[in-house]
């Protein structure tokens, strides 16, 4: 186990519009401002998504399952944002229902808002970590410096 102990920075509180992209916006919003960690809440309604649901594959590296939402839908959600060495990204996973029916994973690219998306960023200070690629995973993982 690794981890870090910091403290609350600034909190940014957000409105998506119908059709904005989750990600870019989200992104966009954490480039502006600058925001190097953050946590981030979001409440409101996904008009599609494709959802990562776990795993195809785990060896030798993750392929992940993918299962598209059509909505539009309800959605609740959280993550987390810190840089790579591109800037600052999202991980996010959500709870997202149409009906009785329901998806829980981490929604990709192009994930659209539907009617309105509320999202909360709390800016967490004084610690130091980044998203680096692991080479037995391929993925981008956490990391503390």
């Amino acid at each position: 186990m690794e981890y870090a102990v910091g403290r609350t920075g600034r909190i940014i509180a957000a409105r998506l519009f119908e059709g904005e992209d989750l990600y870019e916006s989200i992104e966009q919003i954490a480039v502006k401002e600058d925001v190097t960690s953050a946590a981030v809440l979001i409440i409101g309604g996904f008009r599609k998504a494709n959802v990562v649901v776990g795993p195809e594959r785990e060896t030798p590296e993750i392929v992940p399952r993918f299962m598209d939402f059509t909505g539009p839908g309800e959605v609740l959600g959280v993550g987390t944002i810190y840089r790579d060495d591109k800037g600052p990204k999202l991980h996010l996973h959500t709870a997202i229902g149409k009906g009785g029916d329901n998806l829980v994973g981490c929604p990709r690219d192009d994930t659209k808002t539907f009617l309105i998306l509320e999202v909360t960023i709390i800016e967490i200070e004084g610690i130091k970590a980044r998203r680096k690629h692991d080479e037995k995973t391929g993925l981008n993982l956490l990391r503390f410096e």
